[in-house]
Protein backbone atom coordinates (compact mmCIF):
# COMPACT_ATOMS: atom_id res chain seq x y z
CA UNK A 1 0.00 0.00 0.00
CA UNK A 2 2.33 2.22 1.03
CA UNK A 3 4.90 1.59 -2.48
CA UNK A 4 1.67 2.07 -4.66
CA UNK A 5 0.78 5.52 -2.94
CA UNK A 6 4.08 7.49 -3.83
CA UNK A 7 3.55 5.89 -7.41
CA UNK A 8 0.29 7.35 -7.86
CA UNK A 9 1.31 10.73 -6.46
CA UNK A 10 4.16 10.77 -9.07
CA UNK A 11 1.80 9.79 -12.02
CA UNK A 12 -0.72 12.78 -10.42
CA UNK A 13 2.87 14.95 -10.51
CA UNK A 14 3.96 13.89 -14.57
CA UNK A 15 0.60 14.39 -15.51
CA UNK A 16 -0.05 18.09 -14.15
CA UNK A 17 3.87 18.70 -15.68
CA UNK A 18 3.15 17.38 -18.93
CA UNK A 19 -0.06 19.53 -18.95
CA UNK A 20 1.24 22.39 -17.96
CA UNK A 21 4.12 21.70 -20.33
CA UNK A 22 1.23 21.92 -23.14
CA UNK A 23 -0.36 25.09 -21.92
CA UNK A 24 3.17 26.78 -22.54
CA UNK A 25 4.43 24.66 -25.91
CA UNK A 26 1.07 24.95 -27.51
CA UNK A 27 -1.45 22.06 -28.39
CA UNK A 28 0.56 18.23 -28.81
CA UNK A 29 3.72 19.93 -26.84
CA UNK A 30 4.42 21.80 -30.73
CA UNK A 31 6.56 25.24 -30.05
CA UNK A 32 5.37 28.97 -31.37
CA UNK A 33 8.19 28.55 -33.60
CA UNK A 34 7.32 25.27 -35.41
CA UNK A 35 3.91 26.86 -36.13
CA UNK A 36 5.04 30.21 -37.39
CA UNK A 37 7.33 28.35 -39.97
CA UNK A 38 4.75 26.02 -40.86
CA UNK A 39 2.53 29.23 -41.36
CA UNK A 40 4.81 30.13 -43.51
CA UNK A 41 5.12 27.38 -45.39
CA UNK A 42 1.69 27.66 -46.33
CA UNK A 43 2.27 30.92 -46.78
CA UNK A 44 4.68 30.33 -49.66
CA UNK A 45 3.61 27.09 -51.38
CA UNK A 46 -0.54 27.60 -51.07
CA UNK A 47 -2.80 30.33 -52.05
CA UNK A 48 -4.82 31.28 -49.03
CA UNK A 49 -5.84 33.34 -46.07
CA UNK A 50 -1.77 32.87 -45.27
CA UNK A 51 -0.36 33.99 -48.46
CA UNK A 52 -3.00 36.88 -48.52
CA UNK A 53 -1.83 38.15 -45.00
CA UNK A 54 1.83 37.75 -46.01
CA UNK A 55 1.14 40.26 -48.65
CA UNK A 56 -1.08 42.67 -47.41
CA UNK A 57 1.72 42.84 -44.28
CA UNK A 58 4.28 43.38 -46.92
CA UNK A 59 2.40 45.86 -48.97
CA UNK A 60 1.75 47.58 -45.91
CA UNK A 61 5.28 48.48 -45.37
CA UNK A 62 6.29 49.02 -48.56
CA UNK A 63 3.37 51.99 -48.16
CA UNK A 64 4.34 53.38 -45.12
CA UNK A 65 7.86 53.27 -46.04
CA UNK A 66 7.30 55.44 -49.51
CA UNK A 67 4.74 57.78 -47.54
CA UNK A 68 7.41 58.58 -44.31
CA UNK A 69 9.98 59.23 -47.27
CA UNK A 70 7.68 61.68 -49.12
CA UNK A 71 6.41 63.63 -46.00
CA UNK A 72 9.69 63.74 -43.75
CA UNK A 73 12.41 63.47 -46.93
CA UNK A 74 10.60 65.52 -49.20
CA UNK A 75 8.25 67.78 -47.48
CA UNK A 76 10.05 68.29 -44.59
CA UNK A 77 6.84 67.74 -42.25
CA UNK A 78 6.44 68.73 -39.14
CA UNK A 79 4.46 65.71 -38.48
CA UNK A 80 4.98 63.59 -40.65
CA UNK A 81 3.99 60.19 -39.26
CA UNK A 82 0.61 61.44 -40.52
CA UNK A 83 1.04 60.15 -43.77
CA UNK A 84 2.37 56.57 -43.03
CA UNK A 85 -0.24 56.14 -40.70
CA UNK A 86 -3.00 57.31 -43.67
CA UNK A 87 -0.91 54.74 -46.01
CA UNK A 88 -1.42 51.43 -43.88
CA UNK A 89 -4.98 52.41 -42.53
CA UNK A 90 -6.03 52.31 -45.96
CA UNK A 91 -4.14 48.99 -46.90
CA UNK A 92 -7.76 46.78 -47.05
CA UNK A 93 -8.46 43.09 -48.07
CA UNK A 94 -9.50 44.67 -51.47
CA UNK A 95 -8.52 47.40 -53.90
CA UNK A 96 -11.85 48.25 -54.10
CA UNK A 97 -12.26 48.62 -49.82
CA UNK A 98 -8.98 50.42 -50.18
CA UNK A 99 -10.10 53.65 -52.21
CA UNK A 100 -13.68 53.08 -50.47
CA UNK A 101 -12.07 54.07 -47.10
CA UNK A 102 -9.75 56.44 -48.65
CA UNK A 103 -12.28 58.38 -49.56
CA UNK A 104 -14.01 57.95 -46.28
CA UNK A 105 -10.98 58.60 -44.46
CA UNK A 106 -9.73 61.93 -45.89
CA UNK A 107 -13.41 63.14 -45.91
CA UNK A 108 -13.30 62.63 -42.29
CA UNK A 109 -9.73 64.17 -41.60
CA UNK A 110 -10.90 67.09 -43.96
CA UNK A 111 -14.10 67.88 -41.92
CA UNK A 112 -12.71 67.42 -38.98
CA UNK A 113 -10.38 69.72 -39.66
CA UNK A 114 -12.49 72.41 -41.00
CA UNK A 115 -14.42 72.11 -38.00
CA UNK A 116 -11.57 73.43 -35.86
CA UNK A 117 -10.38 75.53 -38.06
CA UNK A 118 -13.53 77.57 -38.25
CA UNK A 119 -13.88 77.62 -34.22
CA UNK A 120 -10.43 78.39 -33.61
CA UNK A 121 -10.37 81.33 -36.17
CA UNK A 122 -13.84 82.84 -34.65
CA UNK A 123 -13.56 81.93 -30.42
CA UNK A 124 -9.54 81.59 -30.27
CA UNK A 125 -7.93 78.07 -28.77
CA UNK A 126 -9.10 78.52 -25.25
CA UNK A 127 -10.68 75.35 -23.86
CA UNK A 128 -14.44 76.51 -24.71
CA UNK A 129 -13.32 76.38 -28.45
CA UNK A 130 -12.30 72.83 -27.51
CA UNK A 131 -15.41 71.93 -25.78
CA UNK A 132 -17.12 72.98 -28.77
CA UNK A 133 -14.67 71.20 -31.64
CA UNK A 134 -15.28 68.20 -29.26
CA UNK A 135 -19.22 67.81 -29.19
CA UNK A 136 -19.63 69.11 -33.36
CA UNK A 137 -16.92 66.91 -34.18
CA UNK A 138 -18.14 63.67 -32.22
CA UNK A 139 -21.81 64.88 -33.15
CA UNK A 140 -20.69 64.57 -37.17
CA UNK A 141 -18.46 60.77 -36.34
CA UNK A 142 -21.93 59.76 -36.08
CA UNK A 143 -23.11 60.50 -39.88
CA UNK A 144 -23.47 57.12 -41.85
CA UNK A 145 -22.04 58.26 -44.91
CA UNK A 146 -18.54 58.24 -43.26
CA UNK A 147 -19.12 54.50 -41.88
CA UNK A 148 -16.42 52.67 -39.91
CA UNK A 149 -14.53 56.18 -40.54
CA UNK A 150 -16.48 58.34 -38.57
CA UNK A 151 -14.12 57.92 -35.30
CA UNK A 152 -11.62 60.00 -37.61
CA UNK A 153 -13.43 63.40 -37.45
CA UNK A 154 -12.73 64.17 -33.59
CA UNK A 155 -9.37 62.17 -34.01
CA UNK A 156 -8.63 64.98 -36.93
CA UNK A 157 -9.70 67.93 -35.13
CA UNK A 158 -8.16 66.81 -31.64
CA UNK A 159 -4.74 66.73 -33.55
CA UNK A 160 -5.45 69.91 -35.87
CA UNK A 161 -6.18 71.81 -32.58
CA UNK A 162 -3.10 70.47 -30.99
CA UNK A 163 -1.09 72.15 -34.17
CA UNK A 164 -3.11 75.22 -33.69
CA UNK A 165 -2.12 76.01 -30.39
CA UNK A 166 1.51 75.00 -31.01
CA UNK A 167 1.38 77.64 -33.99
CA UNK A 168 3.13 80.92 -33.92
CA UNK A 169 0.44 82.89 -35.83
CA UNK A 170 -2.44 82.66 -38.11
CA UNK A 171 -0.18 82.08 -41.34
CA UNK A 172 1.17 79.18 -40.02
CA UNK A 173 -1.98 77.74 -38.26
CA UNK A 174 -3.53 77.94 -42.11
CA UNK A 175 -0.55 76.21 -43.72
CA UNK A 176 0.43 73.23 -40.71
CA UNK A 177 -3.41 72.76 -40.55
CA UNK A 178 -3.41 72.64 -44.76
CA UNK A 179 -0.31 70.23 -43.98
CA UNK A 180 -2.22 67.73 -41.81
CA UNK A 181 -4.98 67.12 -44.73
CA UNK A 182 -2.36 66.84 -47.42
CA UNK A 183 -0.35 64.24 -45.61
CA UNK A 184 -3.31 62.54 -45.17
CA UNK A 185 -4.58 62.68 -48.87
CA UNK A 186 -0.54 61.54 -49.90
CA UNK A 187 -0.95 58.31 -47.10
CA UNK A 188 -3.90 57.43 -48.76
CA UNK A 189 -2.98 57.56 -52.21
CA UNK A 190 0.45 56.02 -51.52
CA UNK A 191 -1.43 53.47 -49.85
CA UNK A 192 -3.97 52.87 -52.81
CA UNK A 193 -1.48 52.94 -55.29
CA UNK A 194 1.10 50.47 -53.63
CA UNK A 195 -1.72 48.54 -53.31
CA UNK A 196 -2.98 48.18 -56.94
CA UNK A 197 0.24 47.95 -58.45
CA UNK A 198 2.16 45.09 -56.30
CA UNK A 199 0.24 42.22 -56.69
CA UNK A 200 -3.79 43.43 -56.24
CA UNK A 201 -5.59 40.61 -54.18
CA UNK A 202 -8.27 38.84 -56.64
CA UNK A 203 -10.14 36.37 -53.90
CA UNK A 204 -12.07 34.00 -56.64
CA UNK A 205 -11.30 31.48 -53.96
CA UNK A 206 -13.18 32.95 -51.49
CA UNK A 207 -16.29 32.35 -53.74
CA UNK A 208 -15.61 28.55 -54.12
CA UNK A 209 -14.13 28.13 -50.72
CA UNK A 210 -17.68 29.39 -49.23
CA UNK A 211 -19.59 27.17 -51.23
CA UNK A 212 -17.29 24.09 -50.13
CA UNK A 213 -17.42 24.92 -45.86
CA UNK A 214 -21.48 25.18 -46.73
CA UNK A 215 -21.27 21.86 -48.38
CA UNK A 216 -19.07 20.59 -46.28
CA UNK A 217 -21.18 21.04 -42.85
CA UNK A 218 -24.03 19.44 -44.70
CA UNK A 219 -22.08 16.46 -45.36
CA UNK A 220 -20.73 16.09 -42.27
CA UNK A 221 -24.62 16.41 -40.69
CA UNK A 222 -26.26 14.03 -42.97
CA UNK A 223 -23.57 11.24 -42.60
CA UNK A 224 -23.92 11.51 -38.75
CA UNK A 225 -27.50 11.14 -39.58
CA UNK A 226 -27.73 7.97 -42.20
CA UNK A 227 -26.47 5.26 -39.83
CA UNK A 228 -28.21 5.56 -36.83
CA UNK A 229 -31.82 6.20 -39.29
CA UNK A 230 -30.56 2.89 -40.98
CA UNK A 231 -30.63 1.22 -37.38
CA UNK A 232 -34.19 2.49 -36.53
CA UNK A 233 -35.74 5.15 -34.64
CA UNK A 234 -32.81 8.23 -33.48
CA UNK A 235 -32.32 8.10 -29.76
CA UNK A 236 -33.67 11.54 -28.05
CA UNK A 237 -29.80 12.65 -27.46
CA UNK A 238 -29.27 12.15 -31.39
CA UNK A 239 -32.20 13.74 -32.59
CA UNK A 240 -31.30 16.78 -30.28
CA UNK A 241 -27.74 17.37 -31.15
CA UNK A 242 -28.66 17.12 -35.13
CA UNK A 243 -31.40 19.74 -34.51
CA UNK A 244 -28.55 22.39 -32.38
CA UNK A 245 -25.86 21.48 -35.29
CA UNK A 246 -28.46 22.43 -37.73
CA UNK A 247 -29.49 25.80 -36.24
CA UNK A 248 -25.16 27.16 -35.81
CA UNK A 249 -24.91 26.72 -39.64
CA UNK A 250 -26.63 30.55 -39.34
CA UNK A 251 -23.10 31.52 -38.46
CA UNK A 252 -21.44 29.90 -41.14
CA UNK A 253 -24.11 31.49 -43.86
CA UNK A 254 -23.35 34.73 -42.75
CA UNK A 255 -19.14 34.11 -43.01
CA UNK A 256 -20.08 32.26 -46.54
CA UNK A 257 -22.24 34.95 -47.86
CA UNK A 258 -19.25 37.72 -46.38
CA UNK A 259 -16.55 35.51 -48.85
CA UNK A 260 -18.51 35.80 -51.47
CA UNK A 261 -19.11 39.12 -51.26
CA UNK A 262 -15.12 39.99 -50.76
CA UNK A 263 -14.65 37.91 -54.07
CA UNK A 264 -17.15 40.58 -55.92
CA UNK A 265 -15.15 43.07 -54.36
CA UNK A 266 -11.83 41.91 -55.15
CA UNK A 267 -12.68 42.83 -59.14
CA UNK A 268 -13.89 46.35 -59.02
CA UNK A 269 -11.25 48.63 -59.67
CA UNK A 270 -8.24 45.96 -59.85
CA UNK A 271 -6.27 46.02 -63.13
CA UNK A 272 -5.53 41.91 -62.59
CA UNK A 273 -9.74 41.77 -63.30
CA UNK A 274 -9.21 43.15 -66.75
CA UNK A 275 -6.50 40.72 -67.73
CA UNK A 276 -7.39 37.61 -70.48
CA UNK A 277 -7.14 35.38 -67.47
CA UNK A 278 -10.00 36.77 -65.45
CA UNK A 279 -12.24 38.03 -67.85
CA UNK A 280 -14.70 35.37 -67.08
CA UNK A 281 -14.83 36.24 -63.37
CA UNK A 282 -16.50 40.00 -64.24
CA UNK A 283 -19.57 38.00 -62.43
CA UNK A 284 -19.67 36.21 -59.59
CA UNK A 285 -24.00 35.34 -60.39
CA UNK A 286 -23.15 31.61 -60.96
CA UNK A 287 -21.19 31.59 -57.09
CA UNK A 288 -24.49 33.55 -56.01
CA UNK A 289 -26.56 31.16 -57.12
CA UNK A 290 -25.00 28.21 -56.15
CA UNK A 291 -24.36 29.12 -52.56
CA UNK A 292 -28.16 30.59 -51.74
CA UNK A 293 -29.40 27.36 -53.44
CA UNK A 294 -27.14 25.45 -50.94
CA UNK A 295 -28.08 27.57 -48.03
CA UNK A 296 -32.15 27.29 -48.92
CA UNK A 297 -30.90 23.16 -48.65
CA UNK A 298 -29.13 23.73 -45.35
CA UNK A 299 -32.35 25.54 -43.96
CA UNK A 300 -34.54 22.59 -45.10
CA UNK A 301 -32.31 20.28 -43.31
CA UNK A 302 -32.90 22.25 -40.45
CA UNK A 303 -36.66 21.77 -41.08
CA UNK A 304 -35.91 18.04 -41.20
CA UNK A 305 -33.75 18.05 -37.80
CA UNK A 306 -36.70 19.65 -35.96
CA UNK A 307 -38.86 17.33 -37.55
CA UNK A 308 -37.13 14.81 -36.12
CA UNK A 309 -36.23 16.08 -32.70
CA UNK A 310 -39.92 16.56 -32.18
CA UNK A 311 -41.01 13.34 -32.98
CA UNK A 312 -38.23 11.06 -31.52
CA UNK A 313 -36.31 13.90 -29.25
CA UNK A 314 -39.59 14.36 -26.71
CA UNK A 315 -39.71 10.61 -26.12
CA UNK A 316 -39.76 7.71 -23.86
CA UNK A 317 -39.86 5.46 -26.16
CA UNK A 318 -39.94 4.99 -29.85
CA UNK A 319 -43.21 5.73 -31.47
CA UNK A 320 -41.88 4.08 -35.24
CA UNK A 321 -42.80 -0.30 -34.58
CA UNK A 322 -40.13 -2.56 -35.27
CA UNK A 323 -41.71 -3.44 -38.65
CA UNK A 324 -41.02 0.47 -39.79
CA UNK A 325 -37.34 0.41 -39.52
CA UNK A 326 -38.29 -0.74 -43.68
CA UNK A 327 -39.14 3.35 -44.11
CA UNK A 328 -36.00 4.59 -42.03
CA UNK A 329 -33.69 2.48 -44.01
CA UNK A 330 -34.97 4.18 -46.82
CA UNK A 331 -35.10 7.36 -45.33
CA UNK A 332 -31.40 6.72 -44.57
CA UNK A 333 -30.74 5.59 -48.08
CA UNK A 334 -32.41 9.02 -49.09
CA UNK A 335 -30.19 11.44 -47.24
CA UNK A 336 -27.18 8.87 -48.02
CA UNK A 337 -27.51 9.84 -51.69
CA UNK A 338 -28.32 13.84 -51.03
CA UNK A 339 -24.82 13.19 -49.32
CA UNK A 340 -22.63 11.81 -52.22
CA UNK A 341 -24.55 15.32 -54.18
CA UNK A 342 -22.70 17.68 -51.39
CA UNK A 343 -19.15 15.62 -51.77
CA UNK A 344 -19.68 17.37 -55.62
CA UNK A 345 -20.35 21.06 -54.19
CA UNK A 346 -17.53 20.14 -51.45
CA UNK A 347 -14.76 19.96 -54.50
CA UNK A 348 -16.76 23.03 -56.86
CA UNK A 349 -14.12 24.08 -59.07
CA UNK A 350 -14.90 26.39 -62.02
CA UNK A 351 -12.23 24.79 -64.01
CA UNK A 352 -14.14 21.29 -64.00
CA UNK A 353 -17.87 23.02 -64.16
CA UNK A 354 -19.21 21.20 -66.75
CA UNK A 355 -18.04 17.75 -65.69
CA UNK A 356 -19.14 19.02 -62.29
CA UNK A 357 -22.30 19.79 -63.67
CA UNK A 358 -23.34 16.43 -65.13
CA UNK A 359 -21.74 14.44 -61.88
CA UNK A 360 -24.39 16.51 -60.00
CA UNK A 361 -27.01 15.63 -61.81
CA UNK A 362 -26.75 12.10 -62.29
CA UNK A 363 -26.05 11.97 -58.10
CA UNK A 364 -29.54 14.02 -58.17
CA UNK A 365 -31.70 11.62 -60.24
CA UNK A 366 -30.42 9.02 -58.29
CA UNK A 367 -31.70 10.99 -54.79
CA UNK A 368 -34.94 11.18 -56.54
CA UNK A 369 -35.26 7.35 -57.25
CA UNK A 370 -34.36 7.19 -53.22
CA UNK A 371 -36.74 9.53 -52.76
CA UNK A 372 -39.68 8.25 -54.91
CA UNK A 373 -38.91 4.44 -52.94
CA UNK A 374 -39.24 5.99 -49.81
CA UNK A 375 -42.62 7.19 -50.84
CA UNK A 376 -43.37 3.96 -52.04
CA UNK A 377 -42.11 2.13 -48.95
CA UNK A 378 -44.62 4.35 -46.77
CA UNK A 379 -47.40 3.27 -49.40
CA UNK A 380 -46.73 -0.28 -49.20
CA UNK A 381 -46.44 -0.37 -45.56
CA UNK A 382 -49.97 1.74 -44.85
CA UNK A 383 -48.25 4.22 -42.85
CA UNK A 384 -50.82 7.00 -41.33
CA UNK A 385 -49.34 9.61 -43.63
CA UNK A 386 -52.06 11.64 -43.39
CA UNK A 387 -52.57 11.36 -39.41
CA UNK A 388 -50.73 14.18 -37.85
CA UNK A 389 -50.31 11.78 -34.29
CA UNK A 390 -47.19 10.31 -36.47
CA UNK A 391 -44.14 11.39 -38.01
CA UNK A 392 -44.79 9.68 -41.50
CA UNK A 393 -46.31 12.54 -43.43
CA UNK A 394 -44.06 14.97 -42.38
CA UNK A 395 -40.90 13.00 -43.08
CA UNK A 396 -42.18 12.32 -46.76
CA UNK A 397 -43.36 15.95 -46.89
CA UNK A 398 -39.82 17.10 -45.91
CA UNK A 399 -37.76 14.72 -47.93
CA UNK A 400 -40.06 16.23 -50.90
CA UNK A 401 -39.10 19.56 -50.45
CA UNK A 402 -35.29 18.82 -49.47
CA UNK A 403 -35.53 16.67 -53.28
CA UNK A 404 -36.68 20.14 -54.54
CA UNK A 405 -33.95 22.02 -53.07
CA UNK A 406 -31.12 19.59 -54.14
CA UNK A 407 -32.59 19.64 -57.84
CA UNK A 408 -33.04 23.54 -58.13
CA UNK A 409 -28.84 23.51 -56.71
CA UNK A 410 -28.15 20.85 -59.66
CA UNK A 411 -30.92 23.21 -62.18
CA UNK A 412 -28.90 26.50 -60.89
CA UNK A 413 -25.31 24.80 -61.68
CA UNK A 414 -26.24 23.20 -65.05
CA UNK A 415 -27.64 27.08 -66.21
CA UNK A 416 -24.07 28.47 -64.92
CA UNK A 417 -22.21 25.42 -67.11
CA UNK A 418 -23.93 26.09 -69.72
CA UNK A 419 -23.17 29.92 -69.96
CA UNK A 420 -19.37 29.13 -69.49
Amino acid sequence: MHDEEPAGRVGGRRGTTNTTKEKETGSGGEGVLPRALRWLRRAFHHSGHERHTLLLAAKSVVAATLAWFIAYDVMGARSPAFAPFSAVLVMQTTVYQSVVQSLRYVGAVVVGVAVQAALGFIAGPDLLTFVLVAIIALAIARWPVLGSQGSQVPTAAFFAFSTYVAAADSADRIGQLAQIVALVAIGCVVGTLVHIVLVPPLRHRSAEDSIHTLAHTLRALLSDMVPELREGAPQQESAAQWRRRAARTDRLIDEARAGLRTAQESVHLNPRGRLRGHRRHVSFDGYSAVLEALVRTLYQVASLTRSLDQWYGDSEGSVVEGDDRPFLRRYADFLDALAALTDVLGELDEDRLPEQAEQLCGLAEKAQECRRALSEEASRQGLPLADPAHPYGVLVVEATRLMEECQNCCDVLQGWAREE
